[in-house]
């Protein structure tokens, strides 16, 4: 069942891609912030009570109305569930906007327009940096945002659905990432969540996105050059700030041999308007380039084939056995 739900639900989204501003994610949105503005009483205890009620509770609804719909309606009828949450929770499309302008951009020659949307994607500060430098920054970007989207999401949901908890794992996994992400700055209502909390949500979703992780940079190994993105993860992930995002960064430099890490952009809203802050050092590998965008979009699609035809033997297994 889990295979032919991710794959209706990566069908169906690149058919028809969410819009960003959808009323899914605007009551998700809304949800974080009234949790935030009712339990966050800035204590260690109370902070994972607000992260638990943030995260599990809607989870733990998503996987009771699965069983609900499985025991009275039958198991398709839960596949159809299990689709629609994977479509709001799992999808290219959700962020591919961002890197095929900035590709376009940069393929016309107008550096301009490409610095400006990767300044709008990720709210940072690029002053004058070079063309490499927007490359590099797009492609960590873009490699991350696979992860986030479509590699951890696919994982925890598998891993869940073998054990008989439906779609619980695709959306603690994807309220995890929202809720550290969102829980760094001001709601749009003005809620500031306390530091406690945002600890707390950085350490839960570290320690969620471990596994993943790992198994999205064995897939890049396996599908790009092995030897090397091995090389890279035992040697270089420790350079990148994130370990989680270390060790798939470094995998995919050795996976495609291209030169990753280095300054990092500053946030739009910290500091001076200088451009970049060092904070890591780089991977070996070549400069990065225009074409090696292609060569990144060709490595996340075979990893996601790989995976999808491991599930589906897997299922096959199943259903035989």
């Amino acid at each position: 069942m889990s295979f032919f739900a991710i794959l209706l639900a990566l069908v169906l989204e690149q058919a028809r891609p969410l819009k960003t501003d959808n009323q899914v994610f605007v009551a998700v949105e809304k949800w974080m912030a009234w949790v935030v503005r009712t339990f966050d009483a800035g204590t260690r205890p109370q902070a994972w009570v607000t992260w638990g009620i943030a995260t599990l509770s809607p989870a733990l609804l998503a996987v009771l109305f699965h069983w609900l719909l499985e025991w009275t309606l039958g198991w398709w009828v839960a596949v159809l569930w299990n689709v629609a949450l994977l479509y709001v929770t799992l999808g290219f499309r959700q962020f591919s906007h961002h890197f095929t302008g900035i590709r376009e951009a940069l393929e016309n020659g107008d550096e301009n327009k490409a610095r400006e949307l990767l300044a709008q994607w990720h709210q940072v500060q690029v002053g004058q940096i070079p063309r490499s430098e927007i490359v590099r920054h797009v492609i960590e970007y873009s490699v991350i945002a696979a992860h986030r989207h479509v590699f951890g999401v696919f994982f925890w949901y598998a891993a869940l659905s073998i054990i008989g908890l439906g779609p619980v794992g695709a959306v603690i996994y994807r309220l995890s990432e929202l809720a550290q992400r969102r829980w760094l700055e001001p709601s749009a209502d003005g809620a500031l969540p306390s530091e406690v909390l945002r600890s707390v949500s950085a350490r839960a979703w570290q320690a969620l996105d471990w596994l993943p992780s790992r198994m999205t940079a064995l897939g890049f190994a396996i599908v790009g050059s092995f030897e090397d993105a091995m090389d890279g993860w035992r040697h270089h992930a420790q350079n990148f700030p994130e370990d989680n995002d270390g060790v798939i960064l470094a995998a995919t430099a050795g996976a495609i041999n291209i030169r990753l890490g280095g300054a990092a952009l500053q946030p739009a809203n910290e500091g001076s308007p200088t451009s970049e802050a060092p904070d890591s050092s780089s991977t070996p590998g070549r400069v990065a380039a225009v074409g090696h965008f292609a060569q990144v979009v060709g490595l996340v699609w075979r990893t996601v084939i790989m995976w999808l035809l491991l599930l589906a033997l897997l299922t096959m297994a199943n259903l035989v056995g």
